[in-house]
């Protein structure tokens, strides 16, 4: 902008009477103004080590730039690439505005907030969310320790926003055709130690059964582990097959701890996440795997600026 059109325009906006809505608008407006090149920054700082990501060589030179991207060339199979090519990050365009997006994504805001903060549409907010969300998310715990509890929430699964259902519609979502926990309910299965470490695993619909705790659990629990959970059987009978320790706690006798187990802490974990997920209004069954991954970082508190969690998403890729 030329400086005789920036005066023109600051000389307006201290002329304007502006109402108190008008000035909360217009700080949110300059409060989402960021340089461009501070996140192309912080883009290569975090892929700086990065291989070639179509055949894994570490040898490259640079190739010219594109977009405000530095481009390289691999010395292995001469192609170009640069710090974003093979991410769901790549052609994604307006980077200027991925910072205030990600403040957005750190505040919990729902898609069409963040869409009028960050000044984008709601289908480019939504597109944002289920690329971003995931890539960071991937940074997970790789092993549980000491005491872990585990136990399982379940919500009706939810075609929102399919094309073609494969089940009459219901009304304002509705409820189950059949009581209990049946395969109309999504099964999301959380493991936290008492350190706090968390991993969450959408396991499918209907009841949890033991391979699929074996699937999902086996690789993160180590042999001295101790396994806390309800008395569901397919609990023993996981903690049987691997040869751990396990304490049942009779939930629906109105067991709540004996001694020094209990499940409160996941069960604490899945409280937070149903709250925070109200404010959604609904979450397709395709993408509860997002959430639960982005309840789970901010419940660590690892990811607290839109930097780190834009240097997490690159790194992650």
């Amino acid at each position: 902008m030329r400086a005789l059109d920036f005066e023109q325009l600051l000389t307006a906006v201290k002329e304007a009477e502006l109402h108190t809505d008008q000035l909360t608008q217009l700080r949110e407006l300059v409060a989402g103004i960021h340089d461009p090149a501070a996140c192309l920054a912080l883009i290569e700082a975090a892929a700086a080590s990065r291989p070639c990501p179509h055949c894994g060589c570490t040898r490259k030179h640079r190739c010219g730039s594109a977009t405000g991207l530095q481009r390289f060339r691999c010395l292995g199979c001469r192609k170009s690439f640069n710090a974003l090519t093979g991410t769901p990050l790549a052609r994604l365009r307006k980077r200027e505005r991925w910072l205030p997006y990600l403040q957005c994504l750190l505040e919990s805001r729902t898609v069409r907030d963040a869409a009028r903060v960050t000044g984008v549409h709601r289908t480019t907010s939504f597109r944002w969310r289920h690329r971003f969300v995931p890539q960071a998310a991937r940074a997970r715990p790789t092993a549980l320790c000491g005491i872990v509890e585990a136990d399982e929430t379940y919500r009706l699964e939810s075609q929102k926003g399919a094309r073609k259902l494969t089940r009459p519609a219901r009304k304002r979502g509705g409820v189950a055709r059949q009581r209990g926990i049946n395969q109309e309910h999504d099964c999301l299965l959380v493991a936290r130690d008492r350190h706090r470490s968390t991993l969450d695993f959408h396991v499918g619909r209907g009841p949890v059964t033991a391979k699929q705790l074996r699937d999902c659990l086996t690789s993160v629990l180590p042999a001295d582990v101790l396994l806390v959970s309800d008395s569901a059987a397919a609990y023993a009978s996981f903690a049987a097959d691997v040869g751990i320790t396990h304490e049942p706690i009779n939930v629906q006798a109105g067991q709540r701890v004996r001694a020094t187990y209990h499940i409160q802490n996941v069960n604490g974990w899945h409280s937070r996440f149903k709250s925070w997920l109200v404010r959604f209004r609904g979450v397709a069954s395709r993408y509860l795997a997002h959430y639960s991954g982005w309840q789970r970082m901010l419940d660590a508190h690892e990811l607290q600026t839109p930097a780190q969690w834009l240097r997490a998403a690159v790194r992650q890729a």
